[in-house]
């Protein structure tokens, strides 16, 4: 195919609004179809952000006009309607976690290879300008060879403000596998592929309470540790001790900073899409604020550069193979911490390099 892309998107519930917001605003790409078991709130998002069309999943995946195909579905389901949209022969953009377990993560970017398509996958705020502004200054050696890491990320937990939170607590899912890619993804670039994790967990609390919405006052279980500590170890001899928690009283997020062997960077929020990173160079001395430079977007940044990669035949920097790693980190956190032993990770992270400074999803790149 040749010109922009058509896109779909797979589940209209909330974090469909953001995507929506953005793509429909970006040149190189066209959302045609929005698809959700629930017609209804299918056809309410399309008609929301002016998208022609909706229905069922089947539906989207019979049109030939699209391309790329969102997977926004709950993480329980990303795997299977991953296959699903490659055996329809399009690519795959997916909200993290690409899977819940190694294998199928394997399975599906094996599938892709063999059909000649490609996965990638959130989270894309690493490739906005906060997050780009700090790894080019990494890149150019402002702190030196980069040794260590410390991310933190700590929360009471979202059912006090999600309408519907179950899922944030249940397989799959928890401080680990839903913030956790943030943080992971971003210290993967930093310091390169993961060799080993050590860990350890604990659950506050077995139930509870949704507190806002319609459902406000129900309670529901908790099915996974609510707080991971852990140690990861990198080739090289790099290290990161990284916390995810929900079940801190004293909200502390979007904390990361880098430790080489000339400063230490403070990373903005891996969460967001924009932020100054702080350098403080080995010495002493003032620290210095390098403010983001580049075009701050949101979701669906990713899609346009996966996109604009297909049109030029070169590797999608958000790709399958980098959430794969992330994944097989985040696994091997849960096992550790449930074994009480150290586990190594088997896979590798491809190397990518920044975006260009002057990189911006809101021009129009893909001429028809």
């Amino acid at each position: 195919m040749s010109g922009r892309a058509g896109v779909g998107l797979i589940g209209a519930g909330v974090i469909s609004s953001q995507y929506l917001e953005n793509l429909t605003s970006f040149p190189d790409v066209e959302v045609r179809f929005v698809s959700d078991l629930d017609l209804p709130r299918a056809a309410a998002q399309a008609d929301a952000f002016g998208v022609s069309g909706s229905g069922s999943v089947d539906e989207l995946l019979a049109r030939d006009d699209i391309e790329i195909v969102l997977n926004l579905t709950i993480p329980a389901t990303h795997a299977e309607v991953g296959r699903r949209i490659i055996g329809a022969g399009k690519h795959v953009w997916s909200e993290k976690p690409v899977a819940l377990d190694a294998g199928s993560a394997s399975e599906l970017l094996a599938a892709a290879s063999s059909a000649g398509l490609r996965v990638a996958c959130a989270p894309d705020t690493v490739l906005g300008p906060g997050i780009q502004t700090a790894l080019r200054a990494i890149a150019r050696g402002d702190i030196g060879e980069p040794l260590t890491a410390v991310t933190m990320f700590h929360v009471p937990g979202p059912e006090s403000w999600h309408p519907n939170p179950d899922f944030l607590y249940a397989e799959g899912a928890g401080p680990l596998f839903d913030m956790g890619p943030y943080y992971v993804t971003t210290i993967v670039q930093a310091l390169g592929s993961a060799t080993r994790v050590h860990a350890t967990s604990s659950r506050a609390r077995e139930v509870r309470t949704i507190g806002s919405g319609p459902r406000a006052g129900q309670e529901f279980p908790v099915e996974v540790p609510t707080h991971y500590s852990a140690l990861i170890e990198f080739a090289g001899g790099a290290s990161a001790q990284s916390t995810f928690s929900f079940q801190h009283a004293r909200p502390r997020a979007g904390f990361v900073e880098i430790n080489g062997t000339e400063g230490t960077l403070s990373l903005p929020d891996p969460n967001n899409f924009d932020g100054a990173t702080t350098l403080w160079r080995a010495g002493g001395g003032e620290s210095e604020v390098i403010e983001a430079e580049g075009a701050a977007f949101g979701r669906g940044t990713g899609v346009v550069e996966l996109a604009r990669a297909i049109r030029a035949g070169v590797p999608e920097r958000a790709s399958g193979r980098l959430a794969s790693h992330v994944l097989d980190i985040l696994l091997g956190i849960r096992d550790a911490a449930a074994s009480g032993m150290p586990v190594e990770i088997g896979s590798e992270a491809p190397v990518t390099t920044p975006l260009p400074m002057g990189w911006n999803p809101q021009e129009a790149t893909l001429v028809d």
